[in-house]
């Protein structure tokens, strides 16, 4: 099994979650899909984050905007970094997954909400913090809209969120997107290739 400990507010996961699909069905693994909020994991373990944006015309910020642009070319898709609203509150759509997943009614349209959340924030560029944005993404994912918003209202919904973040946080993530193959941990888009060779090494296994 691989961990996908992800927020649909980070361009890289983006295309994790598309790369790793097609991944996970070559090994014949099933994914954990793990909802966290990453601003929750910055402000505990990775402030340094904030600061490291403050000039995105640096150096080394204009080769990360570069390099997305180049990733998004190679996975098929389209990423405006930064969009227009950045950073995002991604609260409520990391709630919505959550809910998703645990919902009979709205489960089988989980990875459309996810793909639908992703496209709305980094093609279209819109706000995935407003009620009104993640209604149309409901709609085109198949998803009740009046559910939806119920739903992510929960408490129970609201502590898997904390629970999911602080675990993250407990096994050692810093950011998203971050993959657990068993115990390994590996981080970023970039580590595809590692992520495939724990889980054979996995299979491998007496």
């Amino acid at each position: 099994m691989i961990e996908f400990f992800f927020d649909c507010s980070s361009p890289w996961t983006y295309l994790a979650f598309r790369n790793i699909q097609p991944l996970a069905a070559e090994l014949q693994v099933p994914i954990a899909w793990r909802p966290v909020l990453v601003g929750g994991i910055f402000n505990s373990v990775n402030k340094g984050i904030y600061a490291a944006r403050e000039d995105m015309n640096s150096p080394k910020n204009r080769y990360m905007l570069k390099d997305v642009k180049d990733s998004a070319r190679e996975a098929g898709l389209q990423i405006a970094f930064p969009p227009k609203v950045f950073p995002v509150n991604s609260v409520k759509a990391m709630r919505g997954c959550i809910w998703i997943a645990q919902d009979a009614q709205a489960q089988s349209r989980y990875l459309a909400f996810v793909e639908a959340t992703f496209a709305a924030y980094f093609t279209r560029e819109e706000d995935i913090s407003q009620d009104d944005v993640l209604a149309a993404i409901c709609q085109q994912a198949g998803i009740d809209v009046a559910a939806f918003q119920a739903g992510i209202s929960q408490p129970a919904i609201k502590d898997q969120l904390k629970a999911n973040t602080d675990e993250a946080i407990r096994r050692g993530a810093f950011g998203s997107p971050t993959f657990f193959v068993g115990d390994d941990m590996y981080f970023g888009n970039d580590r595809l290739p590692l992520v495939r060779s724990a889980v054979l090494r996995a299979i491998a296994k007496p």
